[in-house]
C-alpha cells in the first residue's frame, strides 16, 4: 500500500519535528544536486534550523553564487530604475512641449497674429498687456536718454576743468619766462606767440606811436638815448 498524504502544518512534537527536519533537509539537498547535474544549473540552498544552525548546499561555491545573485539583483533594480526614469523624462518632455506651444501662441498674439480664437475679454487683456509693455519701454528709453545726457554733462565739465588747468599752467610758464628775461634782446619763443594777428598788429602800431613820441621828446629835450630806451621797452614786452 502507498504512503498516505500528510497534512502540511507545524509538527508539535519536538523529537518528530527534528527527525522530519533532518530527513527533509537531506532530500532537499539531494534534489538540488540532481537538478544541477541534470540541467547544468547553478544551484545554491541555504537552510537555518529553528535553533539557528546553518545548513547549505552549492554546486559552484556559495560565495560565487551569492555574488552572481547580488549582481543580477542589482541589474534588475537598475533596469527598473532606468525604466522609471525614462517614463518620468518622457512625461517631462511632453509638459515642456506643451509649454513651448503655449509660449509660441502667446508670442504670435502679442505680435497681432493668430487672434481668431480669442474673445472680447481676452483681446482686452491682450491690449492691456501691450499698453503696459509700451509704457515700460518708453520709461526705459527716457531713463537711458537721461543717463546719456548726464554723462555728456559730466564729460563737458571735465573738459572745461582740463582747459582751465592748462590755461593756468600756460600763464605760470609765461610769468616765469618774463621773470627770467625782463630786458633780453632775444625774441620771445614761437610757442608763446599764440595771440591773434589783430592783436599783433595793434601792438606794432602802439609801439610805432611810442617810438614817434620818444623821438619827438628827444628832439625837444636833447635826450635821444632815453627816448630810444623807452621805445625798446614798449616794443619788446608784449601783453599776453
Amino acid at each position: 500500500m502507498g504512503r498516505g498524504k500528510i497534512e502540511i502544518k507545524r509538527i508539535d512534537n519536538a523529537s518528530s519535528r527534528q527527525v522530519t527536519f533532518s530527513k527533509r533537509r537531506t532530500g532537499l539537498f539531494k534534489k538540488a544536486q540532481e537538478l544541477s547535474i541534470l540541467c547544468d544549473a547553478e544551484v545554491a540552498v541555504i537552510v537555518f534550523s529553528n535553533t539557528g544552525k546553518l545548513f547549505e548546499f552549492s554546486n559552484s561555491g556559495m560565495k560565487r553564487t551569492l555574488s552572481r545573485y547580488n549582481k543580477s539583483l542589482g541589474s534588475a533594480d537598475a533596469a527598473v530604475a532606468e525604466s522609471k526614469t525614462q517614463k518620468e523624462d518622457s512625461k517631462m518632455v511632453e509638459i515642456l512641449r506643451e509649454e513651448i506651444t503655449k509660449l509660441e501662441t502667446k508670442q504670435l498674439q502679442l505680435l497681432g497674429k493668430d487672434l481668431t480664437g480669442l474673445g472680447v475679454k481676452e483681446l482686452q487683456n491682450l491690449e492691456q498687456q501691450l499698453n503696459e509693455g509700451l509704457l515700460s519701454v518708453k520709461a526705459r528709453k527716457e531713463e537711458l536718454l537721461m543717463e546719456q545726457l548726464e554723462q555728456s554733462r559730466v564729460q563737458e565739465q571735465r573738459v572745461m576743468l582740463e582747459n582751465e588747468t592748462l590755461r593756468r599752467q600756460a600763464n605760470i610758464i609765461i610769468e616765469e619766462l618774463r621773470c627770467l628775461f625782463p630786458q633780453s634782446e632775444h625774441v620771445v619763443p614761437s610757442f608763446l606767440q599764440y595771440q591773434r594777428t589783430e592783436r599783433k598788429n595793434s601792438l606794432v602800431n602802439t609801439g610805432t606811436r611810442c617810438l614817434n613820441l620818444a623821438d619827438n621828446c628827444g628832439n625837444e629835450k636833447g635826450s635821444s638815448d632815453s627816448a630810444f630806451h623807452l621805445g625798446y621797452y614798449v616794443v619788446q614786452l608784449p601783453h599776453f
